[in-house]
């Protein structure tokens, strides 16, 4: 446990007393699982779910007394500006906390200052709002905060490695590899306060989708008629403006890829706010729903995908796999379905619909002269072994690429991304963007071959690169 944990905390982790906990001595406790809490000392959200998370703690702790065993540990990754707000927020917790990183640490929004989070968000409806609305918190790495070790190490590689973009956010690892175990811990501590369930570990979708579905004319069907078929689960509600227009364009989708004989259903996982709004919204689908007074399911099925915006299509296998959580990215990018059930691919070419796909990690970014015939292709050959060598990596160890690949051509959207990360006009130019970092890492050389891009990947991965700010 020591290790994995270690690399990802550090060494000492934080008490409200002020002592300092080694975090190897979580394995002596009988820890098995960590909830990793983003968040902060301001009102709303987060005040909201630091009562509720200390009363479910506590019951926990009443339970290791008696069992002479700490089950659960939760570790508070703050998102304060100042030492003397943190020193008050983690005073008033009765869990550890990442040690404040004194004058290294520089949190900010541009402009705002920390949006906390609801239950959804609508995505991003245009590239230009992509760019504009940066996440809803950053970190800043300034010149002088680069030899920052221990806030590389223990700050951004949490935010990074968890794609956490809201807050408050509670993250539930396993204490001895740190992989995800459950990424809404905010639905856990609502739906199973008493924590009957620990330690919320994924289950097959079939096990957790089981039960009556609905279609719109009132007809239901066990959800067993979903096996064998590739499921599309949708995460959507009428409010929501962005969901409405990815419905509109999935209407016909469902309807072209069913007409060529696929076996693909939809399952539409409503977050409207009342039973009617759900009524008028699914009377416009042609597929099947969780039915709305079915609460706990849907949010069982939140839960097991970690949703934290919509509109969220999910695309399963026929055996209930993931085959990529970017359906509306994909369904957007090939509206004639020729590459259904749209498999992952190493690399992109960077459009309006994928750009939102920039505020999930970083980012390497090779932008050409798409005016020279050829040049795009090229240079998506160029890195496409760099990035599968990297894919393949992660995915033997069950973990998440740290980055994604992209090939950005000459237009409008990639014009706004140069503008609003101020990157120089050359072309081709090597990048890596980390927009919830607001960090960039730039390499201008006049030809990029294979050795180079790998280089530059290995050096990012290694922390061996400095970065600029955004």
């Amino acid at each position: 446990m020591a290790g994995a944990l270690t690399d990802l905390l550090g060494e000492v982790l934080v008490a409200a007393d002020g002592e300092e906990v080694a975090v190897s001595a979580l394995a002596a406790r009988g820890v098995s699982l960590v909830g990793l809490y983003f968040g902060c000392s301001l009102g709303g959200p987060c005040a909201q779910l630091g009562a509720s998370l200390a009363a479910f703690y506590g019951r926990f702790r009443g339970e290791a007394a008696a069992a002479g065993g700490q089950r659960l540990e939760i570790v508070f990754v703050s998102a304060e500006q100042e030492q003397q707000q943190w020193q008050e927020a983690v005073r008033a917790m009765p869990w550890l906390a990442l040690p404040f990183a004194d004058k290294h640490r520089k949190l900010s929004r541009a402009g705002a200052g920390i949006i906390q989070n609801k239950s959804y968000y609508p995505a991003a409806s245009s590239v230009k709002e992509l760019l504009d609305r940066s996440a809803p918190w950053n970190v800043n790495l300034l010149a002088d905060d680069i030899t920052a070790k221990e806030f590389e190490a223990a700050l951004l590689k949490l935010w990074n490695k968890y794609r956490v973009s809201n807050i408050p956010s509670l993250i539930f690892i396993d204490a001895s590899t740190g992989k995800v175990v459950c990424r809404n811990g905010l639905l856990v501590i609502r739906d199973d306060p008493e924590g009957l369930e620990f330690p919320w570990g994924p289950k097959p979708f079939s096990e957790v989708v089981a039960g009556p579905l609905l279609r719109n004319n009132g007809q239901t069907l066990d959800s067993s008629a979903l096996e064998g078929s590739h499921v599309g689960v949708y995460f959507s509600a009428h409010w929501c403006p962005p969901c409405r227009s990815l419905t509109r364009v999935l209407v016909e989708s469902y309807r072209k890829i069913k007409e060529a004989g696929q076996k693909f259903e939809i399952l539409f996982v409503s977050a409207d706010r009342s039973e009617d709004s759900f009524n008028q919204y699914f009377s416009e689908m042609p597929w099947v729903a969780v039915p709305y007074a079915d609460e706990a399911r849907r949010s069982r099925l939140n839960r097991l995908y970690g949703i934290q915006g919509i509109p969220t299509l999910i695309v399963l296998d026929s055996k209930g796999e993931v085959i990529t959580r970017q359906g509306r990215v994909e369904v957007l990018n090939d509206i004639e379905c020729r590459e259904f059930p749209w498999h992952p691919k190493p690399v992109l070419e960077l459009t309006d619909s994928n750009a939102v796909q920039l505020n999930e990690g970083p980012c390497l970014v090779l932008f050409v002269d798409s005016e020279d015939d050829g040049e795009s292709e090229a240079a998506k050959q160029l890195i496409q072994p760099i990035a599968e060598k990297i894919i393949a990596k992660y995915k033997a160890k069950d973990e998440e690429a740290p980055l994604l690949f992209f090939v950005a051509g000459e237009d409008d959207m990639t014009d706004s991304l140069r503008d609003y990360t101020n990157l120089p006009e050359a072309a081709p130019l090597l990048t890596i963007l980390d927009m919830s970092a607001r960090a960039k890492y730039v390499m201008d050389v006049e030809e990029i071959t294979p050795e180079i891009v790998e280089a530059f990947v290995s050096d990012f991965l290694a922390d061996k690169l400095k970065p600029e700010p955004i």
